[in-house]
């Protein structure tokens, strides 16, 4: 008789391509899934609402899929280091196996597991699935983690690339006896968003698990990614995967991911549609270099890794802070990516660039308040990806550029040239011109009778003050070294 193992889900909510799930097959038929309600993390104040509406759809879909190969996904809730070897140790299990994760907490947390699991006497196994090369793979000719992003990804486009994981057949599941075991060790059943104390009302705008996941990798790759170096950051235009969510719950694997890629590269027919291809590549190293940065330096969740950041003279205007979070700045492309963002959890990544030099070029806000507010409205809110990008836009980050500013006229008049995408999400202002759309400049008079506010700060004066500031701290932080 097969000794049961137990694999703890987290961020890879699939039974395809996934390495940890796949070596436990092999070590035995009888496989069970489990997923832990954390609530170390539920109750934290940087959840959201359509994050936990895409994660219980994934889960509702994982759920069915161990059922239709014989098994059992069970649900949790609680402190991952009492429920998980509590869990195991009633039901015998032999192991516990599960995939390993960059941030912080998650390490700290698979330590306390692990154990509570020695002390019980079960076994543990952990794996890297969540990415093409594990942190420590890819490291400059010192042997030390890259802290900028060109060399990493010259190194790492070399590195050869793991094949897809074979795919499970069948599993074995609980007896009726271990079923009933289970339930007295608080196994739930999938709860509901507002069971979990959350509420979202809107349709999720990207579905929910593996299969849709598997369908929007095949739609992309089959026309979008040949497009993709042009239209990708025109956010009128659905010019990119979109599979940010998919990659932060892991219902699609990485590796399938890649070898997409390299199917696309064999069909191309042009330069133009190879350098598209590469330039998606160059993306999915990026989400791997933040993760990378991540797990070498987890300050970075704490606060900026450059130390002129460290005081930074930011104002901290809240009632500015509360017009960039409602939409209501008075800059159309940004109040427009503001309202995508609250109205469907998701934002272009291009406007996300453009929102956040707002926030902290334009009304001098700390990064770290935009960088929260994201991760409380984002569908695909990821720490180390949220991270990186808004130490990017705030010049606080791993860059060898240390500032950047973008006009939000000049971005809307480049970027979304025949406003399309600031009439759809501002649709009070459909009826004006598009160059008044664009360029921003709206008369008081249209304003008012729009219902549209006028600019909360000037953009060229608030530059050079960010400018000047900025190099005041630089001077000082040099004559005090």
């Amino acid at each position: 008789m097969s000794k049961l193992i137990l694999f703890w889900h987290r961020k890879d909510l699939r039974i395809s391509d996934n390495i940890g799930l796949a070596k436990a097959r092999q070590k035995s038929s009888k496989v069970v899934g489990i997923f832990c309600f954390d609530s170390n993390i539920l109750e934290q104040n940087d959840i959201a609402p359509v994050r936990i509406a895409y994660l219980i759809g994934c889960l509702q879909e994982l759920q069915q899929t161990y059922q239709k190969l014989g098994s059992n996904l069970l649900f949790i809730q609680g402190e991952p280091s009492h429920i998980i070897p509590q869990l195991a140790a009633v039901l015998d299990a032999e192991a516990v196996f599960w995939n390993l994760d960059v941030e912080p907490y998650s390490q700290r947390r698979d330590e306390q597991v692990i154990q509570a699991l020695k002390e019980q006497g079960i076994k543990t196994q952990t794996y890297w699935d969540q990415l093409l090369h594990y942190p420590g793979e890819i490291v400059t000719k010192s042997g030390e983690p890259y802290k900028v992003y060109t060399p990493f990804w010259k190194n790492w486009e070399l590195q050869s690339k793991d094949s897809i994981t074979n795919n499970l057949e069948s599993l074995e599941g609980l007896t009726q006896t271990e079923l009933q075991q289970a339930k007295n060790v608080n196994i739930i059943d999938l709860p509901t968003v507002q069971e979990l104390g959350y509420r979202w009302d809107y349709p999720l705008i990207l579905s929910p698990g593996e299969t849709a996941a598997a369908e929007r990798l095949d739609y992309f790759c089959d026309a979008a990614i040949n497009e993709y170096q042009e239209q990708r950051n025109f956010p009128a235009i659905e010019g990119t995967s979109q599979l940010s969510p998919a990659l932060k719950f892991g219902v699609i694997g990485i590796r399938t991911v890649w070898q997409a890629t390299l199917k696309a590269m064999e069909n191309s027919r042009s330069d133009e549609v190879r350098e598209s291809i590469v330039t998606w590549q160059k993306e999915l190293a990026w989400r791997e270099f933040y993760q990378h940065c991540l797990y070498f330096f987890p300050e970075l969740a704490e606060g900026p890794y450059r130390e002129d950041f460290q005081d930074f003279p930011w104002d901290n205007n809240e009632v500015l802070f509360q017009a960039w979070c409602e939409g209501k700045t008075g800059y159309p492309i940004v109040d427009a990516a503001m309202r995508q963002l609250n109205e469907t959890g998701w934002m272009h990544n291009r406007c996300r660039m453009i929102v956040a030099s707002f926030l902290t070029k334009d009304l001098m806000i700390n990064w770290q308040w935009g960088e929260k507010y994201f991760m409380q409205t984002l569908i695909d809110g990821d720490l180390a990806a949220n991270n990186g990008g808004w130490q990017w836009s705030a010049s606080s980050g791993m860059d060898p550029k240390p500032l950047r500013i973008f006009n939000p006229a000049s971005q809307a008049q480049k970027f979304d040239p025949d406003a399309d995408y600031i009439r759809q999400w501002l649709p009070e202002l459909r009826s004006l011109d598009t160059e008044v759309l664009v360029t921003g400049k709206i008369s008081p008079l249209d304003c008012l009778s729009c219902g549209y506010p006028q600019p909360i700060v000037n953009h060229n004066q608030q530059q050079r003050e960010f400018k000047r500031r900025y190099s005041q701290v630089k001077q000082t932080k040099s004559v005090n070294t």
